[in-house]
């Protein structure tokens, strides 16, 4: 058995909860918030089957693609504010960041 720890962009959990549900992989959702655009995350712990894996991974990367996305960055504290000009920045967000853990045991009660 293996767990999936896989950190989507909140535009992306429903899609990927609604695969999982609709093919019978159970999960549990997590709201969590990224570091960096300190913007809303969802994270989901998937226990599945082995056999299931490539599966599970397959549909979290057809949830949600990274895109890019314009964002202003916050001013720097200290002494360095005056000269700061703020103005809009490219980076990508989106995606999926996913971790995959052996599991030593499984119980359901």
């Amino acid at each position: 058995m293996k767990l999936v720890i896989a950190v989507v962009q909140d535009k992306d959990s429903t899609r990927l909860q609604n695969r999982l549900v609709k093919t019978g992989i159970r999960a549990t959702k997590l709201a969590s918030t990224g570091g960096f655009l300190k913007s809303g995350n969802t994270t989901f712990l998937i226990g599945v089957a082995e056999e299931r894996l490539d599966e599970v991974l397959d549909m979290i990367k057809e949830s949600g693609r990274s895109r890019e996305q314009m964002v202003t960055p916050m001013s720097p504290m200290g002494n360095q504010i005056e000269s700061y000009v703020p103005f809009p920045v490219s980076v990508q967000v989106g995606g999926a960041t996913v971790f995959v853990l052996d599991v030593e045991q499984f119980e359901q009660y």
